[in-house]
């Protein structure tokens, strides 16, 4: 959004509101002009704190993208002239312009929703130049490769990157079938194979780390945003459940596998990575309403498993050993890069 505000309007001076610990996603974006903040080392500043910084701002207008009460209160006591969000929230009065679209109905991507909040300025978006990019800083860079180095894993060797967890947000193909997929990479001699996770999720690191069985390397919350990047950047190759971490390394380019529920409202049509080197893997022949899949986000049941260790292995070989040329063309063929089913 912020490079495409800043192609129509190249002078305008364009703030985030964000979390802290995503500032470094956002550090020397040449579309972002400053960070401003929502919450101090996981505290949410008080409102009023949030409303006189507005306010010292002096902003002209504020686009909802991830549109929460508080969030449109805030704005709304600060007296931003122009408030742009959806007009089907019950606090929607809150916001003067309105884009009247239903996101839980998974039609589009989430990146296409919120550049649709543009239309509210009569931008005219060429969807066909959109593909998220995110920078790392060199800085980062050589001191991942460092690290790598100390653990063995050369320059000139590739690794492939497993990220188990989803922080919650999704179902979870499980970490036996993560850990059997990289026990069988693990199998191939050129391979390095790094299991990553997050805060809270050690023990699910730890559950594939002892299925893959053969040397491998765990990076569990040990690295900032920015570090991580770098990291996904240098892999071969990135599979994941449904998480931020692989939107991360589909923004710095790394071809990516991504495993996702059937469920309408997690569907990879809306969160899947806006990238064209995917292959998408999603349950087929069940239940969009499953019992277990409605439950408690963050966890497997039999629909993500039965995703088999055989379709994504074939895939993740694929795309490591292929031409790339050749593997763009495969892709087109069988119209993976559009988010469906691998299969």
């Amino acid at each position: 959004m912020a490079r495409v505000l800043k192609q129509h309007f190249p002078h305008a001076h364009i703030s985030m509101l964000i979390r802290r610990y995503t500032a470094e996603l956002v550090k020397d974006n040449p579309a972002v002009d400053e960070a401003l903040y929502y919450d101090n080392d996981d505290n949410l500043y008080p409102i009023m704190y949030l409303v006189e910084e507005l306010r010292k701002g002096k902003y002209d207008l504020v686009f909802h993208t991830y549109p929460r009460f508080r969030a449109a209160l805030i704005t709304w006591l600060a007296r931003i002239p122009i408030r742009i969000g959806t007009g089907y929230r019950w606090y929607s009065f809150l916001f003067n312009r309105k884009i009247y679209e239903h996101r839980k109905d998974a039609l589009r991507h989430e990146l296409e929703y919120n550049l649709n909040l543009l239309q509210a300025l009569n931008c005219r978006i060429k969807y066909n130049d959109i593909t998220p990019e995110l920078r790392v800083q060199s800085s980062a860079t050589e001191k991942v490769k460092k690290i790598l180095a100390e653990l063995g894993v050369t320059e000139d060797r590739k690794f492939v990157i497993l990220h188990p967890g989803s922080g919650g947000s999704a179902r979870e193909w499980s970490a036996e079938q993560f850990g059997e997929l990289g026990r069988r990479l693990g199998q191939f001699p050129e391979l390095t194979i790094i299991i990553t996770g997050g805060k809270g999720e050690e023990e699910l690191v730890t559950r594939v780390q002892s299925r893959v069985g053969s040397p491998n390397i765990a990076f569990v919350n040990q690295l900032s945003l920015g570090e991580y990047a770098a990291l996904a950047k240098l892999a071969s190759l990135f599979i994941s459940n449904s998480t931020g971490t692989l939107h991360i390394a589909a923004a710095v380019g790394t071809s990516v596998i991504g495993l996702y529920p059937q469920l309408t409202s997690l569907s990879a049509v809306r969160w899947g990575p806006y990238t064209d080197k995917k292959i998408i893997f999603t349950p087929t022949n069940r239940p969009l309403n499953c019992m277990q899949c409605t439950g408690e986000k963050g966890s497997s049941c039999e629909c993500m498993n039965s995703i088999s260790v055989d379709e994504v292995l074939a895939a993740a070989t694929q795309m490591l050993f292929r031409e790339q040329k050749q593997y763009a063309g495969s892709l087109h063929d069988k119209s993976l890069l559009h988010g469906d089913n691998a299969r």
